[in-house]
């Protein structure tokens, strides 16, 4: 890439990288000479991961080629975005990929909060925070409302674990939605997804 295409930036990390060109006859030739490089080396490019992508908004395509992208968990595709002076637009952006937020759920079920009833709210945040911050400060760093669904897939674990712990004063989930919406009104920063969105109002 440094010798024989200098003019195309590329990132790289493991075996993943992107190349950025400047038109799709320059992105096919430039995929023809990385697959005969890597022939050479005795190795082949993974033919579905392997693809040209159309960044450019509103542009008639090819039959082969691709609207989006993944990389390093990020989802790369044409979003709304808002403008700064207000409105709407369209913008080939990145945010989380619906297979790393697939990810994050399963975690999230492992952690069988439900289970952990001995403890208290704030030791259930002390515990998940660092966890949670890390993953609001990787993905979060573009597009941060994409990782709504994910502090309301939380919430609701949170909601079982509540559910759990005062299972004396009953099972209902409207309760378990009062309390946790309480704790959260006056708490407002006790779990590091509710910077992000506040889980209930306090009834």
């Amino acid at each position: 890439m440094e010798r024989q295409f200098p003019a195309n930036p590329f990132a790289r990390y493991a075996d993943d990288g992107v190349v950025h060109c400047r038109s799709e006859a320059q992105a096919r030739e430039l995929k023809a000479r990385l697959d005969e490089r890597f022939g050479e080396c005795g190795l082949t490019l993974h033919p579905q991961k392997t693809r040209v992508v159309c960044c450019r908004v509103n542009k008639s395509l090819g039959k082969d080629v691709h609207k989006q992208f993944d990389f390093l968990g990020y989802c790369f595709r044409p979003r709304l975005v808002r403008r700064r002076a207000g409105g709407m637009f369209v913008s080939f952006t990145p945010a989380i990929s619906p297979r790393a937020a697939k990810r994050l759920r399963a975690e999230v079920r492992r952690w069988q909060l439900h289970c952990r009833t001995p403890a208290s709210v704030q030791e259930l945040a002390q515990w998940s925070n660092p966890v949670i911050r890390g993953w609001l400060n990787y993905y979060g760093a573009y597009n941060r409302s994409a990782l709504i669904p994910l502090a309301r897939h939380i919430d609701w674990h949170l909601l079982k674990w509540v559910k759990t712990k005062y299972r004396k004063r009953g099972r209902s989930w409207r309760r378990a939605r009062r309390w946790l919406g309480q704790v959260a009104h006056h708490q407002p920063v006790l779990f590091a997804h509710w910077r992000l969105a506040a889980p209930f109002p306090a009834e």
